[in-house]
């Protein structure tokens, strides 16, 4: 963290800022969204902001198109070349591949100026490796977007614990963490609650239509669930079960782009729901958006482990719902506890109360597409989310 005596005299300045992220491996639509909303908010804000990508020791780049994952970014630096070329970013990021040695990207050259006159660099969920040439930034933030998971991780894992370490400050989306309603185990770390922004700027709100979907995008596991403590901390594949039959309880139509092999695709599509291959809809950032634009409105559970832990995170896609005036029905994870629901956002923790949100948003859909997104500008806008988070750190 600077000085007491620093922080005055930079808190309205115009700092330099690395957004340490994951586009170039994961080159899919939504991943690519989560980064591009800081970028393009701290940009609006006159920060001189920078994109940069570690490969990591081990094979993490993914290739939709030969649907391996290996050490190749030859996909996602094509990729990341189109995307930030259309947001106006074309001469703002870098990409070092650990596994050549190689740098990357439009700053590949200038890399080394970048990082010695950065003030704050922004590690989402710590997927990046803190090499050298970042270890003298003074402000080293990690951004926790796994909340709950993160936590077990460091505690049941030194290394990752030792790792997190190195950064400054700490930021999770857990936005209960800091209070006695959450039972995120403790992994010794001064957390901060924040949330994720979105740039409203992109994200326009347009009419609905009444006649279309309920949708979500998702994955059924993410990874192997957790225990810890004698508690088992699951996926959205062991909150989905209760769920199975809402649209043979429903009139709506319910879609679920979904991702993962262990999703159960047929017995998915017995209960009523269609599947949508998540290849198509998320192939790049404007087909994920336009996926989002034409839905009715969002139904979506989250990971087992946000809600038994009362959490309070909610979803950076279900808040680009909000900001295209789409309602979201989501389950409950104590987000509650600092969003007002009820239009808008309708939270369920049951399948009888997700039915009667599913009446709710249909009775009074116009209401509730003006509500969702009134919410995203006083919740989730870009300028005001990313501002706060600064004068946190500074």
């Amino acid at each position: 963290m600077t000085s007491t005596s620093s922080t005055n005299s930079k808190s309205l300045s115009r700092l330099r800022i690395i957004v340490l992220g994951y586009i170039v491996r994961g080159p899919i639509g939504g991943m690519a969204w989560s980064d591009l909303h800081y970028l393009l908010g701290l940009a609006s804000l006159g920060h001189d902001v920078y994109f940069v990508e570690d490969s990591d020791d081990y094979p993490s780049c993914y290739d939709p198109v030969r649907g391996v994952m290996d050490t190749d970014p030859t996909y996602g630096l094509q990729f990341a070349t189109h995307v930030f070329a259309k947001f106006g970013l074309g001469d703002r990021w870098a990409y070092y591949d650990a596994h050549t040695s190689s740098w990357h990207g439009a700053c590949a050259n200038d890399i080394n100026r970048v990082c010695a006159s950065c003030d704050i660099i922004l590690n989402f969920s710590g997927v990046n490796p803190l090499r050298p040439w970042f270890m003298e930034i003074p402000a080293r933030v990690f951004i926790d977007k796994d909340p709950v998971f993160t936590q077990i991780r460091h505690l049941s894992d030194p290394i990752a614990l030792k790792n997190a370490k190195q950064h400054t400050a700490f930021f999770s989306f857990g936005e209960n963490i800091d209070c006695a309603r959450s039972t995120i185990p403790d992994d010794g770390l001064p957390w901060q609650a924040t949330r994720h922004p979105i740039f409203l700027d992109a994200w326009p709100a347009i009419a609905g239509v009444d006649q279309a979907k309920f949708t979500t995008v998702m994955l059924w596991d993410s990874y192997p669930a957790r225990e810890y403590n004698g508690q088992h901390y699951g996926m959205k594949s062991d909150s989905f079960k209760p769920y199975l039959d809402l649209p043979q309880k429903s009139k709506s139509i319910f879609e679920l782009t979904v991702g993962s092999p262990t999703a159960p695709r047929s017995l998915l599509k017995s209960k009523g729901w269609i599947v949508q291959n998540p290849d198509e809809t998320t192939l790049d950032p404007w087909s994920y958006q336009h996926y989002i634009q034409q839905s009715k409105a969002e139904f979506t559970v989250a990971k087992h482990g946000y809600v038994i832990s009362r959490s309070g995170w909610f979803s950076e896609r279900s808040a680009a719902y909000l900001a295209s005036g789409r309602p979201v029905l989501v389950q409950e994870t104590g987000f509650s506890d600092w969003l007002h629901t009820g239009y808008g956002v309708i939270p369920f923790n049951t399948l009888s109360e997700a039915l009667t949100g599913i009446e709710e948003i249909n009775s009074r859909y116009k209401f509730h597409q003006k509500a969702a997104r009134e919410i995203a500008e006083e919740y989730f806008d870009a300028r005001k989310v990313l501002t706060q988070l600064i004068e946190r750190i500074i």
